[in-house]
C-alpha cells in the first residue's frame, strides 16, 4: 500500500504521515506544489526520530506521481487509486481494499484538486461524519484510513509486544529533505 498527500499545506499533518509510514514500513508520497519547505522544523518534529525509517518521494505534478506508480505494478493505476474526499464515494468502511491500493489524500483547505478526482470519481471514499461538520483533520484521516485499509486488504500489521527498540539511527539529525527522493520519471 502507497500513501499520497496532493498539496499538502501543514507540515504537522504531513509529519504525522511521515510517522505513520515509518510505523507501517510504508512508502509516502508528496505531490507538489508542498505549503512548506521539507527542511520546515515543525515538519522534522511531527516526524520525530523516525525520518531515517521513512521512504519518501516527492514529485513535481500528479502526472508525474501516476507516471512513477505505473511502473512494474501488477495492476493498472487507475485500478489500484483510492481517492479520499470528505464529500462523496463510498464509506471508508464499506469499501474493498487491496494490498497494492494507492490511498491519495488532497490538501488541507480544499481536499483534491477536481481535475483529479473527477476522472477517478468511482474511486472515492470518505469517512462518515455528521453534514454540520466540514472535514476532519487530514492526519486522523490518513491514519484512520490507513489502518482500516491495511485490515480490510488483509495485510499483517507489524508485530508489536509493548517493547520499544530504537532504530540504530534514531539519534541523528536527519531532515525530511535527506530523506526525500525526487521521482524521475517523466509521463
Amino acid at each position: 500500500m502507497e500513501l499520497v498527500l496532493v498539496h499538502p499545506e501543514i507540515p504537522h499533518n504531513t509529519g504525522c504521515a511521515a510517522r505513520l509510514a515509518a510505523a507501517l514500513g510504508l512508502r509516502l508520497h508528496l505531490v507538489e506544489p508542498l505549503g512548506f519547505s521539507l527542511e520546515d522544523r515543525y515538519l522534522k518534529r511531527a516526524g520525530l526520530d523516525y525520518w531515517p525509517l521513512v521512504e519518501l518521494v516527492v514529485h513535481r505534478d500528479w502526472t508525474a506521481l501516476l507516471a512513477e506508480l505505473s511502473r512494474a505494478a501488477s495492476r493498472p493505476v487507475a485500478e489500484r487509486l483510492r481517492l479520499f474526499s470528505a464529500r462523496g464515494g463510498t464509506s471508508l468502511f464499506a469499501t474493498d481494499f487491496a494490498a497494492d491500493d494507492v490511498l491519495v489524500f488532497g490538501c488541507e483547505s480544499r481536499g483534491l484538486p477536481p481535475e483529479i478526482v473527477q476522472p477517478f470519481a468511482e474511486r472515492r471514499v470518505y469517512v462518515p461524519i455528521r453534514p454540520a461538520v466540514r472535514s476532519l483533520n487530514l492526519a486522523n484521516v490518513v491514519c484512520l484510513a490507513t489502518y482500516t485499509a491495511l485490515v480490510r486488504a488483509g495485510v499483517a500489521l507489524p508485530e508489536n509486544h509493548g517493547a520499544y527498540e530504537p532504530h540504530p539511527r534514531a539519534n541523528e539529525n536527519v531532515l525530511p529533505i535527506q530523506r526525500a527522493r525526487r521521482s524521475n520519471v517523466d509521463a
